[in-house]
């Protein structure tokens, strides 16, 4: 028993030891950038690292309000950011309830090629995405951004492995009273869904919240940037102001990371039960 008793306080011990080390890992680059955003920029540059500032330097957030319309960024991306996640979230639960629940011809083939999708990288379907938004005059518009990601099939994967582990007899009992498919997904499924739609929801908000890529190619204009596409502009192309940078990647965090911190049960309770039921 002692034998035992040792080696489960060693690989617990180890275990503990491991996850440290990566907690550390992530939260050092946190640190940092919490750091430079209030050094000066000779303070960025000291050598041997200059960890902390010898005086903390508000003056870097006024210069990234004053080289960039912030307050313009930050609203274009909680308008973005909001209309996917909710459009998302209704798309994808209404096609997780129908590859759940309804029997239909061709329903795994056509799971099959949705899921395939993921395999798919973003830069194969950029240049015909682009084309076809450019026919539609839709470039710089909020359209661009936000309808052609109405639906995701990671969302829909991981919203139809949680309607598969509800009970069978809450949807058979509804239909015996008469209620439609509608009612059902709307009255009993959602309900029941909150917290892996609310998992889903961090997963959605911070894949739009941080997305570079596609508001990058589908807007010119400045008023029409998201937070991603405005701190890139910070970067120099001989030169960068670190502490400007990190001061506007600060602000750009803060939220994610509160919204993390409110919503982490949800996200961690609906990983795990996701998983439950293939």
């Amino acid at each position: 028993m002692k034998k035992i008793h040792i080696r489960t306080i060693g690989s617990t011990s180890l275990i503990y030891f491991v996850l440290c080390i990566g907690a550390f890992i992530m939260i050092v680059p946190f640190v940092w950038m919490t750091s430079t955003a209030f050094k000066t920029f000779q303070e960025t540059l000291a050598i041997p690292i200059k960890w902390f500032p010898s005086k903390l330097q508000f003056d870097n957030f006024r210069e990234v309000f004053n080289r960039l319309n912030f307050a313009q960024h930050y609203l274009n991306t909680i308008i973005v950011t909001v209309s996917i996640t909710v459009l998302q979230a209704l798309f994808c639960s209404m096609a997780a309830y129908g590859f759940a629940r309804i029997k239909f011809p061709g329903r795994g083939v056509l799971f099959i090629v949705l899921l395939s999708m993921l395999m798919i990288p973003q830069q194969m379907t950029l240049l015909p995405s682009y084309i076809l938004l450019s026919r539609l005059r839709w470039l710089d518009t909020y359209f661009a951004l936000i309808i052609p990601n109405l639906f995701s099939a990671y969302g829909t994967f991981f919203l139809r492995q949680y309607f598969l582990s509800l009970p069978a007899e809450l949807e058979e009992a509804a239909i015996i009273d008469g209620t439609s498919r509608w009612g059902i997904y709307w009255r009993i499924f959602l309900p029941l869904s909150t917290t892996a739609l609310a998992a889903f929801g961090v997963f959605t908000v911070l894949w739009s919240w941080n997305d570079l890529m596609w508001p990058l190619i589908m807007t010119r204009r400045e008023s029409m940037r998201v937070l991603s596409v405005g701190i890139s502009t910070l970067v120099g192309q001989h030169g960068t102001r670190n502490n400007w940078l990190m001061a506007a990647s600060m602000l750009a965090t803060a939220p994610m990371i509160i919204l993390f911190m409110f919503l982490q049960k949800q996200f961690i309770a609906g990983i795990t039960i996701t998983g439950m039921k293939a």
